[in-house]
């Protein structure tokens, strides 16, 4: 799918096609904003991608009939992906884009360029891109539709600059993070009539705030990462002056983009940074970076986006500025004897890879951000340069 504008974060909406999806057509919602030359040009789009078919092996065709030629077309016909796009305004490119559930109506917490964070209200959008839909245009297989501005439910500008750092709560609904490249996080609460936010920023970080997440079982703590090349946990019982817990200086040889942590095991935590490095950390223990538990050095660029497979205990996808995608399962080790059979093979290279890397991903440029589907087993898509891509591997 390509876009006239690419952007650089996105996330997944639930949708009530139901849980553990595997047969294919596949359909998903998704929900994205651009990064366009322009602030005026820039949009927060709802796209439902469906029909999304498994790519068919080539066939030989000295061995092909032209009659079988004539119904693989007709096939074919029935397995175009389709695009159905709503377009809505958003004055300034986003950097950031979060999307929950409140009540069951869904939102997205947007972070613009403007130096602002927005909440922006789903629900009615969605409901046009369910109902008869746009004119299609001069692309086979989309569907588009322009809207005005989708409502705004709440707005804070107390950030002194931009920033990209910016999570949703898991287990308490409607409380967001949000941190800026000045080193500061803001903590959201909801309230009746919209949001209250923090106006005292939780400080200690001495470069941007380049990541936050909250804990998957803990409802007050959460972590962060920055370019001053740290990871802090942080409890917001506490006052702001003594939120910070614990700090992990020289997390990466470097910024530290990105992290992720598991929904399986909440000690385990994944990081990733301009030197190209995954690394495990086990919360329990987590003191200095000697703590750190394991690192994964495959790419060769700094890491963009890092995610643990939301079923599949010690599976992770990864993207890098290399433009490659990686998936992982941190439980597989080296067979020795497999790897003696590779060597006299003259297999060059393979015995270099890291055992646990599952898959290496090629194509795309520029990746941004990645997550795996919550309700369609294995399926990843990322966003790059050239729009969304979505595939699914027999790995996972």
């Amino acid at each position: 799918m390509r876009r006239r504008s690419p952007c650089l974060s996105f996330d997944v909406l639930r949708d009530a096609l139901g849980e553990g999806r595997e047969q294919l057509p596949l359909s998903v919602l998704l929900c994205a904003g651009t990064q366009a030359e322009t602030p005026g040009r820039n949009r927060v789009l709802l796209m439902r991608m469906q029909n999304l078919h498994g790519l068919r092996r080539g066939k030989d065709s000295d061995s092909e009939e032209e009659e079988e030629e004539d119904e693989d077309e007709e096939d074919e016909e029935g397995r175009e992906p389709q695009l159905l796009l709503l377009m809505a305004p958003h004055y300034g490119g986003i950097n950031r884009l979060r999307v929950t559930s409140l009540g069951g109506s869904p939102v997205a917490a947007v972070w613009s360029e403007r130096g602002q964070v927005e909440v922006l209200e789903l629900g009615r959008a969605l409901g046009v891109l369910e109902g008869p839909f746009g004119e299609g245009d001069s692309r086979r297989g989309q569907k588009s539709v322009q809207q005005g501005a989708l409502p705004e439910l709440a707005t804070f500008s107390g950030h002194l600059d931009e920033g990209f750092a910016l999570d949703w709560s898991p287990q308490s609904p409607g409380r967001l993070l949000s941190g800026d490249v000045r080193g500061r996080i803001h903590r959201w609460e909801p309230r009746e009539a919209g949001w209250a936010v923090d106006q005292r920023p939780l400080l200690g970080h001495g470069g941007s705030v380049e990541d936050v997440q909250w804990s998957p079982s803990e409802a007050s703590v959460f972590i962060s990462c920055s370019s001053d090349a740290s990871i802090r946990v942080w409890d917001v019982r506490a006052p702001p002056p003594r939120a910070c817990q614990l700090s992990v200086a020289s997390a990466h040889d470097g910024d530290v983009n990105v992290l992720s942590w598991s929904r399986r095991d909440a000690a385990a935590l994944l990081s990733g940074g301009d030197d190209g490095a995954l690394r495990l950390w086990d919360l329990r223990s987590i003191r200095s970076s000697s703590a750190c538990v394991a690192t994964f050095k495959q790419h060769r660029g700094p890491i963009t986006s890092v995610q643990w497979h939301p079923g599949e205990s010690g599976v992770l996808a990864a993207a890098g500025e290399d433009d490659l995608v990686t998936q992982w399962d941190l439980g597989v080790e080296r067979d020795p004897q497999a790897q003696g059979e590779e060597d006299e093979e003259g297999e060059e290279g393979l015995s270099e890879l890291p055992p646990q890397l599952l898959f290496l991903h090629q194509g795309e440029k520029e990746v941004k951000e990645l997550h795996w589907h919550p309700q369609c087993p294995g399926l990843l898509l990322c966003t790059g340069r050239d729009g969304i891509a979505a595939f699914r591997t027999i790995s996972v």
